[in-house]
């Protein structure tokens, strides 16, 4: 049986069937950022399932998807392992690097910028404050996506679904009872319609973090800019320092073509 080609696909003199559907395969889940089953891929590619079975196989096998608990399939990291020359993270520090001094040097408070990885917060760069006792977060470490402020501006911006099943392999999500959940929920939602998260002492005691997102929605390269301070007796008031996040966070999405 003949199978209709997706409407998207373009028209080239030398066909490669089997390469064309790996692609598609490839693009469609990175299209729709959720894990998605053979029957699902193959009603939306308008393929067969058993067309796509062996090579939703070899696609597993070689690296560029994984399967999910539930049976789905999503993309792993290796197309972006392969793009590392071309990253759009690089791009980010690149772009963001200058921002974040010059917004350091207005505020004077430390800065660090963060992306989801494998269901966790990776901080990608960080300017210190030039204040002699100030808080600082290690570049490359992993954090909490629901117990950090970059964490929760994160997941705020992800779709239903996406946001559902990542929820489900956090342990801290898990040991919530249903009234915790629902509290957090609805506090992801204020993000999400803010913009903005904002904690005070949520990790340690004395420690205030204010964030923001980094592009507009439907990205997908997601980031959290995030001012972290230590509370003192005179302040600081973050929200003060807001606009000035704000308008650092729209640069950097302007000059990383997110914006």
């Amino acid at each position: 049986m003949k199978t209709a080609e997706p409407e998207s696909a373009p028209r080239t003199k030398y066909s490669v069937p089997a390469l064309e559907k790996a692609l598609d395969v490839l693009e469609y889940l990175s299209d729709q950022a959720v894990p998605l089953t053979q029957a699902q891929l193959a009603r939306a590619l308008r393929r067969e399932p058993g067309e796509l079975f062996r090579m939703l196989n070899c696609l597993e096998a070689r690296g560029y998807v994984r399967r999910t608990e539930a049976g789905g399939y999503d993309l792993t990291l290796k197309l972006f392992e392969l793009s590392r020359t071309h990253s759009p993270h690089e791009q980010l520090i690149e772009v963001a690097t200058p921002l974040m001094r010059d917004l350091v040097d207005r505020v004077r408070q430390s800065c660090h910028l963060s992306v989801l990885h494998r269901d966790q917060v990776l901080v990608l760069t960080q300017v210190e404050s030039p204040q002699p006792v100030r808080l600082s977060v290690q570049v490359g470490s992993l954090h909490s996506p629901v117990t950090t402020v970059s964490g929760q501006l994160l997941l705020a911006g992800l779709a239903d679904a996406e946001r559902t099943e990542l929820l489900a392999r956090q342990p801290d999500w898990l040991r919530m009872g249903s009234a915790e959940r629902q509290e957090f929920a609805a506090r992801l939602a204020r993000v999400r319609d803010d913009g903005f998260a904002f904690a005070d002492g949520a990790r340690f005691v004395g420690g205030l973090d204010l964030g923001v997102k980094v592009g507009r929605e439907g990205n997908r390269t997601r980031a959290a800019l995030t001012i972290a301070a230590l509370k003192g007796a005179e302040g600081p008031d973050l929200f003060e320092l807001l606009p000035r996040l704000q308008q650092c966070a729209a640069e950097l999405a302007r000059g990383c073509g997110l914006a």
